[in-house]
């Protein structure tokens, strides 16, 4: 069938307007719809994502109304979000696909206030979004889902699965998988009636494009995030889903015992000291005194996070996690200013909580000098120079001489182990 030009300009509309009603009514969806391409594919049955872009048969689009339609659009981009097309390489496919399809539908029922017809098409019915315990799918991880479901055909026949419908979901195993009828489909994968096809999942074999994809992705969240925090604490509007907040709240957790190290070199304290018992935590020929909780601040630390073109966005997440992890850990009473710099400088801002953190953008992308952070603060900041100063970077560029810093602790953050600065203080995290 040939779609005439006139057509197709319908179609793209009615997307346009489908995610400009997702970005004002659920904006965590539609922030991150924005990011992915869309098209038409008259060989699909319904719609899928292929991680990459959201295709739509025409006719599904014709018999879909405007809230099916939101649905769908909210499954798919779930499933970009939370890498299921990345995922489950080496597990039963079917059985995989059916878990990530429960926890998807599961947490899109949950942003719609737990309103059953927000994740139902009348074509199918209603999806699938209980575990086989009969819980809400948005409690789980995909992974946890599956092993439920794998203990499940365990102890019956595949078959009973019905290829994707709801058998084990506890008083509601009528349900569809996902939203499939008729005992023959395939689950998500692909069978005639699905609504969601699952076969074109790229499930990289690649890995260091499996990788770069994640990174993307997490970076992509991470932003999202910050301004639906902004738009739930104006109106309560673009809640995120809890299984998005759960893979935020993995990546934002600190390695760094922040504590420990400021301690050790900051110059103004937010401690008493009391040499009586020592702290052992360190090992040297001098005792480290073990310390007083006062209401005074760590105040005035410069954060200077490399942005040059060797840092990816999983290093940057990192990277910011570790100065969140500091304001954390002493319990907001830490303030300074957070920069970025590559072969340039690009101005320090300053933050006195996790909130005025969160909204310094990182700027960058050129070589690495570390020279121009000391000519900077000797230049710009004689009046008031940091109490210390700490860089966030891989390392891969000359270091300039001790003198540069003129006396004021530097504490080096190091990504790797390859590299190791010839002064200051160092300390090292892992990229996971």
């Amino acid at each position: 069938m040939v779609i005439s030009n006139q057509k197709v300009q319908e179609y793209v509309r009615r997307l346009q307007i489908c995610r400009m009603r997702l970005l004002c009514e659920q904006s965590f969806y539609g922030l991150l719809l924005m990011h992915l391409k869309y098209s038409l594919d008259e060989n699909c049955a319904t719609a899928y994502t292929d991680g990459e872009r959201i295709a739509f048969s025409p006719a599904f689009l014709d018999d879909s109304s405007d809230s099916e339609l939101d649905f769908v659009m909210m499954h798919e981009i779930l499933h970009v979000v939370l890498q299921h097309c990345l995922r489950g390489k080496d597990r039963d496919t079917e059985l995989f696909n059916i878990a990530c399809d429960i926890v998807v539908n599961s947490n899109i029922l949950k942003s719609k206030d737990m309103k059953k017809q927000s994740i139902t098409l009348k074509k199918y019915g209603e999806s699938m979004h209980l575990a086989p315990d009969g819980k809400e799918g948005f409690t789980y991880t995909a992974e946890q889902v599956y092993e439920q479901l794998l203990k499940k055909m365990k102890k019956s026949s595949k078959s009973q699965f019905g290829g994707g419908r709801g058998e084990g979901n506890g008083k509601n195993s009528q349900q569809n998988g996902s939203a499939n009828n008729g005992k023959n489909q395939k689950g998500s994968g692909g069978g005639k009636g699905d609504f969601d096809d699952h076969s074109h999942w790229k499930r990289s074999q690649d890995d260091e494009m499996g990788d770069l994809l994640s990174d993307l992705w997490v970076k992509r969240l991470s932003d999202a995030a910050e301004v639906v925090k902004i738009l739930d604490a104006d109106q309560s509007r673009g809640m995120m889903p809890l299984c998005a907040q759960r893979l935020l709240d993995k990546l934002k957790k600190p390695q760094t015992d922040w504590r420990t190290i400021l301690n050790n070199f900051v110059q103004e304290e937010i401690c008493d000291y009391s040499f009586s018992p020592p702290d052992r935590r360190y090992d040297g020929d001098f005792f480290l005194p073990d310390f007083n909780e006062k209401d005074e601040k760590v105040k005035n630390i410069l954060f200077m996070m490399d942005t040059s073109g060797s840092i990816s966005d999983k290093m940057m997440t990192t990277a910011f996690s570790e100065i969140k992890g500091a304001i954390d850990q002493f319990n907001g009473a830490l303030e300074g200013k957070l920069g970025f710099f590559d072969a340039a400088i690009y101005e320090p801002l300053p933050f006195d909580s996790v909130d005025k953190l969160l909204k310094i953008r990182p700027v960058g992308g050129g070589g690495t000098d570390f020279g121009i952070i000391f000519k900077y603060v000797e230049e710009k900041m004689q009046d008031e120079p940091p109490a210390s100063i700490i860089i966030l970077t891989d390392g891969f560029a000359p270091f300039p001489p001790e003198k540069a810093a003129m006396d004021i602790p530097v504490l080096w953050i190091i990504n790797n182990e390859e590299v190791t600065p010839p002064w200051g203080k160092v300390a090292r995290i892992k990229i996971e």
